[in-house]
């Protein structure tokens, strides 16, 4: 600003920048602008400061009064300054705002859900069944004694299930009996038993291991579903009539089933339940492999031999037992063809059924 800092003594030069800068204030358009006249105008190097700096050489008479108009001119500037400043500073904030201003009433971005896997689906599914019938929830650990798992289910000593071929044993240090992983959730019956009186009504639902080699039915690792019922005076006919209930409830209401003999060493006699398949109603699918029915789970009275190992009167009371695969009712339920999709990182697959 050469205009402000001409040849002319100071007094003339404050005149004109009192007469000019209020001007070239309003002309400023941004804050940098105005930094910059500010810094011209009352600046370290600006007429006012040099006007400051020569008080020292006026005539004392006079000093008081130069100062005082120096102080005046300086002031009124900076109040035109600061008066643009506000206005400039509002104007950038409100552009700001404008720029930034979010449309209320436009939806928002909805963050992706996730939801639980397919197979913990099945299982809570099948619990809520058997909750509604009376029945409690109990868990027990994955890690299980050998007898648990087999001697006190009646398992005899040379059973082709305890050799390490078919059950992962795990090394535990130096204990009297084997600890594995267990091969089933059918330990909790013994372990339940042991610390509740009857009448027992319970469903494990729960992770379990066997030496299985994958395939699309098989995996080393999977998921079962127990329940324990022991009262008096418990038939056989109980047991038909509560897994009937649970068929209906899980395929539909007009779901048949039937009971085939089969074996189990905790159970006795023993039986594999079939339903009628809901894909076809019996007429025969690919879900059904064509024979009109799914085979459901592995059920029986207790065998008076467990009663036994946890202190029970086999006289006293009876019970059933049964025992169902949450990853193949998810299979049938969906119509999955391979049980190793449930353990690929693809979510695609989980997604199609959210």
């Amino acid at each position: 600003m050469t205009n402000l800092t001409g040849r002319m003594d100071d007094k003339e030069r404050l005149e004109e920048l009192r007469r000019d800068v209020p001007e070239k204030v309003a002309a400023t358009d941004t804050l940098e602008e105005l930094a910059d006249l500010e810094a011209a105008a009352v600046g370290k190097q600006s007429v006012v400061a040099a006007a400051r700096r020569s008080l020292g050489s006026i005539d004392p008479e006079k000093r008081r009064e130069y100062g005082r108009f120096i102080n005046e001119v300086a002031s009124e500037i900076s109040a035109a300054i600061d008066t643009r400043r506000a206005s400039l500073e509002a104007a950038a904030e409100a552009a700001q705002l404008e720029q930034d201003r979010v449309d209320v009433t436009l939806p928002g971005r909805r963050p992706r859900r996730g939801s639980h896997h397919l197979v913990q689906e099945v299982m809570d599914e099948i619990v809520d069944i058997f909750i509604s019938l009376g029945y409690t929830v109990a868990t027990g650990p994955e890690a299980e004694t050998e007898y648990y798992n087999f001697t006190a289910l009646n398992f005899p000593h040379a059973h082709p299930t305890r050799l390490d071929t078919d059950t992962f044993y795990l090394d535990y240090g130096d204990v009297p009996e084997g600890v594995l992983l267990r091969t089933h959730t059918s330990p909790m019956q013994a372990r339940y038993m042991e610390q509740n009186d009857p009448p027992v009504y319970v469903v494990v639902p729960g992770r379990c291991c066997r030496r299985d080699q994958t395939d699309p039915t098989h995996t080393p690792v999977f998921h079962q579903v127990e329940g324990l019922a022991v009262d008096e005076n418990i038939t056989f006919g109980d047991l038909k009539g509560t897994l009937a209930h649970f068929a209906r409830e899980f395929f539909g209401p007009d779901t048949k089933v039937k009971f085939l003999p089969h074996f189990f060493p905790f159970t006795e006699p023993s039986a594999e339940m079939h339903a009628s398949c809901f894909a076809c109603a019996g007429r025969g699918c690919r879900i059904c492999s064509h024979t009109g029915w799914i085979e459901m789970l592995g059920c029986g009275m207790v065998h008076p031999a467990v009663f036994e190992h946890v202190g029970y009167d086999p006289e006293a009371v009876t019970g059933f037992a049964f025992g169902m695969g949450a990853d193949r009712f998810a299979m049938v339920r969906h119509g999955i063809t391979d049980l190793r999709h449930f353990w690929e990182n693809d979510l695609r697959v989980l997604g199609q059924f959210r």
